[in-house]
């Protein structure tokens, strides 16, 4: 389980990309990269990290659910996750 603190700065993160993500677009297709740069430097998409969205663990992230694959198995094996089941042959 991530820290705290890891966890609100991610989410942090990821209200300043949407706030400024239309002011973004706008300077890219103007080519004024000076003005692009005075931008936060936390408004940049390139600095989200996937995570997990109930642990917040940032290795082994399954992208198709938003998961870890250690809460993925745990899910899978409960049966809360519709349509997976163990693979056996």
């Amino acid at each position: 389980m991530a820290k705290e603190s890891v966890k609100a700065r991610q989410r942090k993160r990821e209200k300043m990309v949407a706030k400024y993500a239309d002011k973004r677009a706008a300077l890219k297709k103007a080519g004024d990269y000076e003005a692009l740069d005075l931008l936060p430097k936390n408004a940049s998409p390139v600095r989200l990290k996937n995570r997990c969205q109930l642990t917040g663990r940032g290795r082994g992230y399954i992208r198709y659910f938003g998961i870890s694959r250690i809460q993925f198995r745990d899910m899978a094996l409960n049966g809360l996750i519709p349509g997976v089941k163990k693979a056996s042959w």
